[in-house]
């Protein structure tokens, strides 16, 4: 037999073992705290529906299921959307994800970011409550009539 096609051979035999090993899924990537940048978590929260997600996970007091938060927004986001949503918390260092069956459990890492980066995160949240309560009330509340003009 030919050594390139032993090769492609084991190799191929290494990839499914692989594969094996963990359960057909790759591992997602949670950067250690010492990777975590102020300009990650400003990215990742820029996005509104992002930093509802996130505020939610916050508020919680045990990990969240994906599909929990799927009513997020007004407009349905997709399930896609919203895996994308979470890679890029994870990523950002905000969630930690977890496989449990079927059903990603995303819990934050914001004690450890306020170690890190003390005041960061209530800060932005803050922000965000005070925003979404500006942002729900209706436009013309608080304002009065012109006057009506007598000719």
């Amino acid at each position: 037999m030919d050594a390139s096609i032993v090769r492609e051979i084991q190799t191929i035999g290494r990839c499914r073992a692989r594969r094996v090993r963990l359960g057909g899924v790759r591992p997602f990537f949670h950067p250690s705290i010492e990777e975590i940048t102020v300009e990650a978590i400003l990215h990742a929260l820029a996005d509104p529906v992002r930093v509802a997600l996130y505020a939610e996970i916050v508020a919680s007091a045990r990990p969240r299921s994906c599909s929990s938060l799927l009513g997020i927004s007004e407009k349905a986001v997709p399930k896609s959307t919203l895996s994308q949503h979470f890679k890029v918390l994870r990523e950002a260092g905000l969630i930690h994800s977890e496989r449990s069956g079927v059903e990603m459990q995303n819990s934050s890492r914001c004690a450890e970011i306020e170690r890190r980066f003390p005041g960061l995160l209530p800060a932005i949240l803050a922000a965000h409550a005070a925003q979404q309560k500006t942002a729900s009330r209706p436009a013309h509340a608080g304002r009065r009539k012109p006057a009506a003009r007598s000719t």
